[in-house]
């Protein structure tokens, strides 16, 4: 039941807000505006979804992941419905800004919490990738439909079909109110959660991990919310920018499941350090080959197996380190550091487009990110901190 509420609020959560690229130029010709007011609009979001996902993961912690993600879904769908009637510039941010709210409600710290505190450890980080691989889905069926959507009818109204189809995350969070806990979930369920806290800050492996996914949110927010303007700008067929993030979306499937897997029998850490490498190499390559119909639709599918694959890794390396009790509020955290990232990479995509007439200083920072974040994770220690190591020395006597 966690699976199925988990996987269908993400699918269409992911869906919906990996759409949002479609709309950068049609409402910044609207607006009269240049890019960057839309990029920094996005990034506003994509910040608020980092702030929120440590509230409503102590939220989700405190009183059950479905109350969590019925109030995200709610302030999401008055999101999308003020986005459909934007006048200007604090319209546009405004509302994106709610839905970056209530995103974080209905999003990955409430939902990979649910999931991580009601499985078996060693299913953990499968069942984690089975959620985000659903998500990917949702990018890849999402992202054509919304294009379809702005051709036939107008961006605006495009926008209140999408309230329609978040209202069934509803459905889906009443499904969440049933996650339970596991046996290994409830180590370390004496611990409030200011001692959780202070126990995760005070690692040096949490700490290098919660920078390192700052990468991850550079890389993913700055290609989702510029890569089909950067595919017009190139001269190439406007289809072209929504098949491709759809293709990250469905190959990312792939990406999930298989990382996923790896990381129940394989090191998180250094699967993660192969995966930001390989990203930089993709970016360079890039940048490096010529720009058509089948480069960008190959770098899109192997840019879909690197992309949210980061995240069952690093959900399960929290949840191995410090056990899953405090799960949602310990990611929560992490992930804000991720939206950090994201704010950056939307906001200065259209800032430096705005200030060169391009995107390739971008292209070049991405490269470099991925590099640093991969050395970050090479230091990262991945067993149980002592209070669980303990604990379990004590059940094995017993």
């Amino acid at each position: 039941m966690v699976l199925i509420g988990g996987s269908g609020c993400l699918f269409i959560s992911f869906g919906i807000r990996h759409s949002f690229g479609m709309y950068l130029i049609p409402i910044s010709n609207y607006l009269e505006v240049g890019r960057e007011i839309f990029g920094f609009a996005m990034a506003i979001q994509v910040l608020l979804i980092g702030v929120g996902s440590p509230i409503f993961g102590a939220l989700s912690d405190k009183y059950g992941s479905g109350k969590a993600a019925f109030l995200g879904v709610i302030l999401a769908m008055l999101g999308l419905t003020w986005m459909s009637n934007v006048n200007n510039s604090f319209d546009l941010i405004g509302s994106l800004a709610l839905m970056g709210i209530g995103g974080a409600g209905c999003g990955t710290a409430v939902v990979l919490g649910a999931v991580g505190r009601s499985v078996k450890r060693e299913n953990r980080t499968l069942s984690l990738g089975v959620v985000m691989a659903a998500g990917s889905l949702g990018q890849f069926v999402m992202v054509p439909i919304v294009a379809y959507l702005i051709q036939i009818s107008s961006w605006s109204n495009s926008l209140i079909n999408l309230i329609f189809i978040a209202s069934l995350m509803l459905l889906f969070s009443y499904i969440l109110s049933f996650s339970g806990k596991s046996k290994s979930s409830k180590e370390g369920s004496d611990q409030t959660i200011k001692e959780s806290l202070k126990e995760a800050f005070s690692s040096k492996s949490y700490n290098l991990l919660t920078i390192g996914f700052f990468v991850c949110g550079f890389h993913v927010t700055f290609v989702a919310t510029h890569l089909p303007a950067f595919l017009e700008d190139q001269s190439l067929p406007t289809w072209l920018g929504g098949w491709s993030l759809a293709l990250v979306g469905l190959f990312n499937i792939i990406g999930t499941l298989l990382f996923g897997r790896l990381g129940d029998s394989l090191s998180k850490k250094n699967l993660l350090a192969v995966l930001y490498s390989l990203r930089s190499v993709l970016f360079l390559l890039f940048i490096i080959l010529p720009k058509n119909e089948l480069s960008v639709l190959l770098f899109a599918s192997f840019l879909g197996i690197l992309w949210l694959s980061t995240v069952p890794l690093t959900s399960g390396i929290i949840s191995d380190v410090f056990g899953s009790y405090y799960m949602s509020t310990l990611y929560g955290i992490t992930f804000f550091s991720h939206q950090i990232g994201s704010f950056l990479g939307s906001w200065l995509g259209g800032k430096i487009f705005d200030f060169y007439g391009s995107y390739d200083a971008m292209w070049w920072i991405c490269v470099a990110l991925g590099f640093i974040s991969a050395m970050f994770h090479v230091a990262i220690i991945e067993k149980p901190v002592k209070r669980l190591s303990n604990k379990k020395s004590i059940y094995q006597n017993e």
